[in-house]
């Protein structure tokens, strides 16, 4: 495949439909035009919309056993070649409004050095980021710096969330220095999007990491040297990970440890109380039998005598047990 004629590349709900210039830029594809493929054509594509998914099962521009992968369920980061192009597979933080960034979307890459066919179903903020790059004029200039570029744009919204938990586990674990309990609920989440990041960024490193070593035709030395960088700003941020999952672990054993301190508070100052009162209920019990011969029954000062030795009575027991050092 040499050359591809314009009209092959148009979809009417493409998200993304152009050339790279190799100068940083794009030049937009014309239906009759005849592209020569010294410059790789990006098409960006939904697989939901009906136009995209006739295109994906019909087009001889790519071969028959990636047509399934760019529109299939697969969503674990990998990486497979095939023949002369590589099919990849890559997870990405959801930026998405009414979303959380652990619920990962997928975005899923057939590249040959000659067309680039990206897929998704959710939005990806990476795709965006290198559109403008090319927009502006910055941009890839080849399908081995597109690549390296959206893995770059991908890696750092990764890292940015991983930084955000972080931060969360800081502000927790200084809150319950003070003695404060988060809301229920958040460190469970915390920690469900820590073994979710950690489940899917590791053979996502490893995507990185193979293509940094394996010899694509399309991806410059230069190139194979920024994914290996990539791969490896990926693993700093999986220690990172493993460090916030077992820091977590330590928090939830002090936040037991200090709702286990407080209940043992309460039910220490609900005993004293009680031993306080305990001779007083006890008096009181005993004197408020409906029986004759009760001290003081017809004497006008004996309730108030009565309850004055209340008031002494627990007093005293007040300053046994400060006296002990229980109070």
């Amino acid at each position: 495949m040499e050359i591809i004629e314009g009209k092959a590349l148009q979809i009417s709900d493409a998200i993304i439909s152009c050339q790279l210039d190799g100068k940083g830029g794009l030049i937009a594809i014309d239906d009759n035009e005849v592209i020569h493929c010294d410059r790789p054509c990006w098409l960006h594509l939904n697989y939901t919309h009906r136009e995209s998914a006739e295109w994906l099962s019909s087009t001889p521009l790519i071969p028959d056993n990636v047509r399934d992968a760019l529109g299939g369920d697969s969503l674990r980061p990998r990486v497979n070649r095939l023949g002369d192009g590589t099919m990849i597979t890559l997870r990405s933080v959801n930026l998405n409004s009414e979303s959380r960034p652990d619920q990962l979307v997928v975005i899923r890459v057939f590249i040959n050095g000659k067309i680039i066919v990206s897929t998704r179903r959710r939005k990806v903020f990476a795709i965006d980021e290198v559109l403008t790059d090319l927009q502006n004029g910055n941009g890839p200039t080849d399908g081995g710096s597109w690549l390296v570029e959206l893995c770059e744009a991908l890696n750092d919204d990764t890292s940015e969330f991983i930084e955000q938990l972080h931060d969360k586990i800081i502000d927790l674990e200084d809150a319950v220095v003070d003695q404060q309990v988060p809301a229920r609920g958040e460190l469970a989440l915390i920690r469900k999007q820590l073994i979710v990041m950690r489940r899917y960024m590791a053979p996502q490193r490893d995507v990185y990491a193979r293509l940094a070593s394996e010899r694509l035709p399309w991806m410059s030395d230069d190139d194979r040297r920024r994914m290996q960088d990539i791969a490896d700003r990926l693993g700093r941020g999986l220690d990172d990970l493993d460090a916030c999952v077992a820091r977590t672990a330590v928090l939830a054993d002090e936040i037991t440890s200090v709702l286990a301190d407080a209940m043992n508070r309460r039910t220490y100052t609900m005993s004293l109380m009680a031993m306080i009162f305990l001779p007083a209920t006890f008096l009181t019990g005993l004197f408020g039998v409906n029986l004759g011969g009760i001290p003081g029954g017809g004497w006008s000062y004996g309730f108030p005598l009565f309850c004055l030795l209340l008031l002494v009575l627990g007093a005293g027991v007040a300053w046994w047990l400060r006296k002990r050092n229980w109070l």
